[in-house]
């Protein structure tokens, strides 16, 4: 046998799994179903395809069985003309015929408008596996949850499933650049090829919106926050419309950012100002140009007066004013607005965690119906932890939208592996206590809490040209985590991290076990080694590439890591108690009480919320400088075995893959090292106290690491700019 022949023999018996692959497919991968009873079960199960109704969401649900089944199977999916034993029924509720209906009366009562019913019915005597749903959209839906149960070889032949998303908006936000750069994007350019739209469609796009659907997102937000007026002339108009066709069959409404000062600088007007009167003209013809070349777009997404992004501020008008003067625009085509609270200047010096709280919540009731006020998940800036923001729960009469970060701005960018799902589910889990026990940030984000009619959640895009999407192959994970708790913030980060390995991976139990534990580890660890007990926003300035706890002379002083420690002789941390800025004011009771003392806070934030002497006796009985010293080794300790864990892991996992993740961990290791030895070194300045034993002796000297530059770190404006 030739060596050529020797290959494509032993590719042929090679498990899929195992065959070199660069993760394109994400967990959209439709391996062979191997074991003979299962396979025979399914097929037995799938006698049949048959689809009441047409349409292209229609069309896309029946392509990705098509795929799915062909993966499965290696064969074409059976289609039928009529419903016969074992046929699988695809439908809405008003295309099913009548005959179908009373099985799934008391399903269509559990669902809502984007909900699907998944079961085994007896029509008489004849066995049918219906998907249906109120909506086509909802029936895609339903088709990726039932392709799904067979990814994960669950039994599929008593299926019984209702489901709805409990939020209404989930989306994407794309922080992309018309020139192809991402801001905070560290996974390659631009997915969108502005230059060659609309002409040129390329698959990716498809793959994206099947990738989205998948889990449940329904809208994309295609431009940076710090926005372009550009993209609203008539000529990008254009070409949204094309990434809209392409998108739509999955229902994914498209959105995009609008800069506020774009009357002038895409218009002809001397002013932005929201009570001029040709300003609001100017932005509901805007609106009308928009919706007449795409009927569903969903509106827009504002940052105003936030680092240096013009709004309504601008002319001594109030973040409602701008918000509903867009709101009017977009109303009357059943548009919505997301106006950012990320805001923060020099003019409030005091603490700017308080800002968006004081500049928001007095307006709580004056925006419009169809305004969405989005609130990062923190009050700083998506630090590895932080408190929840303090606005959530206090606006009871305004929609709250949740903004989580799933790129890695300030965890690692795409070098290291972070399980963010478990950041998400910890923050919707934590307990406002605005309206008593229980009142969880979930329950204000879904609008359980105060009968919310509009409700929506984001999700900072990690997603770029490169070959796998994300950069690092466990990025895709944070991806799909923030899609399936857009659609159920009460779901387990636990399960969503062993379903991704399982649809993307390998099924084997040690695998998942190992694997998924190393997952739900990984923030922790990185909580540790960058920023334990509170610390927050020491990362170096600019690019947020590594430790910088010693910068002090950028121009405002919320722009310097040293404002948040606030490191003296006497100790470090921020008060932010009744003695100090009292942030902890904008919380509601029992927090303000419990975390204004420092024997009763939570040591995750005592440094959030104290300026703690570094001989403080912590609750083991150690000093603050010890547990510090002994947290920062910690997380250094977690990675290694990360390490240990994943090279045992090589039988389960493609070479690529598995030597990508490999050497991504080396990376990992060695800059949780650097920050170790950087930050301890800084801070000992401060403390006048020597290193536990068990902390090695630092490869380099303060000097050294302070020396650093990193002028082409990813994610940040390129020169030509």
């Amino acid at each position: 046998m030739s060596k050529c022949l020797y290959f494509i023999f032993l590719l042929a018996i090679l498990p899929l799994n195992l065959r070199s692959q660069d993760g394109y497919d994400l967990w959209l991968q439709y391996y062979p179903i191997e074991e003979a009873t299962l396979r025979e079960n399914y097929s037995t199960q799938i006698q049949g395809l048959i689809t009441y109704g047409s349409g292209a969401t229609l069309d896309a649900a029946v392509s990705e069985l098509e795929k799915a089944y062909a993966g499965f199977f290696d064969a074409s999916i059976p289609t039928a003309i009529s419903i016969k034993e074992n046929s699988l029924v695809l439908g809405t509720r008003d295309n099913l015929p009548a005959y179908v209906l009373p099985s799934l009366e008391g399903e269509f009562t559990k669902i809502n408008s984007e909900g699907y019913i998944i079961k085994k019915i007896r029509i008489g005597n004849t066995p049918a596996t219906v998907i249906t749903a109120e909506t086509e959209a909802g029936l895609l839906y339903g088709t990726f949850r039932f392709i799904k149960e067979m990814q994960l070889r669950n039994a599929i032949d008593e299926i019984s499933i209702t489901d709805s998303p409990k939020i209404q908006i989930r989306v994407l936000n794309h922080w992309d650049n018309l020139d192809r750069t991402v801001e905070r994007g560290y996974a390659g350019f631009s997915i969108w090829d502005w230059h060659h739209l609309p002409e040129l469609i390329k698959p990716e796009y498809i793959d994206y919106a099947r990738a989205n659907a998948s889990i449940g997102i329904n809208g994309t937000v295609l431009t940076n926050v710090n926005a372009s007026s550009v993209v609203l002339t008539s000529a990008y108009i254009e070409k949204v419309k094309a990434l809209a066709d392409v998108f739509r069959p999955y229902g994914i409404k498209v959105y995009l950012t609008a800069r506020f000062s774009s009357p002038m600088e895409s218009g002809d007007l001397e002013t932005a100002d929201p009570f001029d009167p040709e300003v609001k003209q100017w932005w509901k013809d805007k609106a009308d140009e928009i919706y007449a070349e795409i009927p569903d777009f969903g509106g827009f997404l504002v940052k105003a007066n936030s680092e240096g992004q013009p709004g309504p501020n601008n002319y001594g008008r109030s973040h409602v004013d701008g918000a509903n003067m867009l709101a009017e625009a977009v109303a009357p085509h059943n548009g919505i607005v997301m106006w950012r609270a990320f805001v923060y200047s020099e003019h409030d010096p005091d603490d700017r965690a308080k800002q968006a709280y004081s500049e928001f919540v007095p307006f709580d009731g004056k925006f419009h119906d169809n305004v969405l006020v989005q609130v990062k998940n923190g009050p700083i800036d998506f630090q590895p932890r932080e408190p929840f923001h303090p606005m959530f729960g206090a606006m009871p009469d305004t929609p709250l939208m949740m903004e989580f970060q799933i790129t890695q701005e300030y965890l690692g960018f795409s070098s290291h592996l972070v399980y963010l799902p478990k950041m998400f589910e910890e923050v919707l889990d934590e307990d406002t206590y605005v309206q008593g026990e229980g009142s969880t940030v979930a329950k204000v984000i879904d609008g359980s809490l105060s009968n919310k009619k509009l409700t929506g959640i984001a999700g900072v895009a990690n997603i770029g040209t490169a070959k796998n999407w994300t950069g690092h192959p466990f990025g895709q994970a944070n991806w799909y985590g923030f899609g399936r708790l857009a659609w159920d913030p009460y779901i387990d980060s636990e399960e969503i991290a062993e379903d991704w390995l399982k649809m993307t991976f390998s099924k084997e139990k040690n695998f998942v076990d190992e694997v998924s534990e190393m997952m739900l580890d990984s923030r922790e660890a990185v909580v540790n080694y960058m920023t334990p007990l509170g610390l927050h926003h020491i990362m170096d300035t600019g690019h947020h590439y590594g430790p910088g706890p010693w910068v002090d002379n950028l121009d405002r002083p919320e722009w310097n890591p040293v404002y948040y420690h606030r490191a003296d002789s006497l100790g470090v941390g921020f008060d932010r108690t009744t003695t100090g800025s009292n942030a902890l004011a904008q919380y509601a009771e029992p927090l303000r009480e419990k975390y204004n003392s420092i024997e009763t806070t939570p040591e995750q934030y005592l440094l959030w919320f104290h300026h703690v002497p570094w001989d403080y006796e912590m609750k083991n009985g150690k000093t603050l400088w010890h547990n510090m010293a002994a947290k920062y080794q910690q997380g250094v300790e977690e990675v290694e075995d990360m390490v240990k864990t994943w090279n045992e892991m090589e039988e389960y996992v493609d070479e690529e893959r598995f030597t990508t993740t490999q050497m991504l961990l080396q990376i990992q290791l060695k800059e949780a090292k650097w920050w170790r030895d950087a930050v301890l070194l800084y801070f000992q300045q401060f403390s006048e106290m020597e290193l536990p034993e068990f902390v090695p002796t630092p490869e380099h000297d303060l000097e050294y690491y302070q020396s650093l530059e990193f002028p082409y770190a990813p994610g940040i404006s390129p020169s030509w700019h």
